[in-house]
């Protein structure tokens, strides 16, 4: 993967963004941060720390308190073709096939069916599903339903991808492959990535940038530069560099639980 791209305005830009629910203290208060194209942003922090609100402010799923979030130029609700959200869940329709969930986006913004069987071949294809296109969810793995979820955003050609802790259970090694595999799909489509984890070595092995929240509320804390070159593979994993960058953010992660405890 390319260095992102820093010639054009950043894809992403929050001002000072708020986020409260009714009268009670904010969620998120005083966020800035802007993500260039090719970025892979990772946000960590404890939790209650306001990582999945984020997303949700970007999507336009929430409304802002005040300050300002710009998603290629537009405001949220008015971006919504540039990104797609990957919630914890794969949220499959049961009744579907695999192939037929791969094609809904476009099936709902009135894509010729042509068009709709090309992008599933070739998305199914990508994420290793292609034989099992007429399988419904319930035959499927946990892994392989997420990979039907990326295989569908992907068939919307985001700009920008969010994602919410998608692979959070799974079991380690399934986790391991599939940010491989994720990296891979990514070296073809080279989205912007927002990605929520709770795992330190996760968001070192995805990441170009990774934002630790503080919480009570949630305020950028550090960000840390993550420079491994990609492709990033299991030979990544070690490597001292990467070994030094969890240690570097898990120290940072325990330092705002403690401030968290102690508030």
């Amino acid at each position: 993967m390319t260095a992102p791209v820093t010639s054009r305005p950043p894809l992403v830009r929050f001002t000072d963004i708020v986020k409260r629910f009714g009268d009670k203290p904010p969620v998120i208060d005083g966020v800035s941060l802007t993500a260039e194209r090719g970025d892979f942003i990772s946000l960590i922090g404890p939790s209650g720390c306001g990582k999945s609100t984020v997303l949700k402010l970007m999507s336009g799923l929430l409304p802002l308190s005040s300050g300002e979030i710009v998603v290629d130029g537009m405001k949220p609700v008015n971006a919504r073709e540039e990104l797609f959200y990957v919630f914890q869940e794969p949220t499959l329709l049961p009744w579907l096939t695999v192939r037929a969930n791969v094609e809904l986006p476009l099936k709902i913004r009135g894509r010729p069916a042509p068009e709709r069987e090309a992008v599933a071949k070739k998305n199914l294809a990508l994420v290793g599903l292609s034989e099992r296109a007429d399988f419904y969810p319930r035959e499927l793995s946990g892994g392989q339903k997420m990979r039907v979820s990326i295989a569908r955003a992907l068939s919307m050609s985001p700009e920008l991808l969010l994602m919410d802790e998608p692979f959070g259970a799974l079991d380690e090694m399934t986790r391991d492959h599939l940010n491989e595999e994720l990296l891979a799909i990514r070296q073809q489509h080279a989205w912007t990535a927002f990605f929520v984890t709770h795992s330190v070595a996760e968001a070192v092995f995805l990441s170009n940038r990774i934002v630790v929240l503080s919480a009570n509320p949630g305020r950028i804390h550090t960000e840390v530069k993550v420079d491994l070159p990609y492709p990033r593979t299991e030979e990544t994993r070690l490597s001292a560099e990467y070994q030094r960058l969890v240690a570097e953010v898990s120290r940072l992660l325990r330092s705002v639980e403690r401030l968290k405890n102690a508030a």
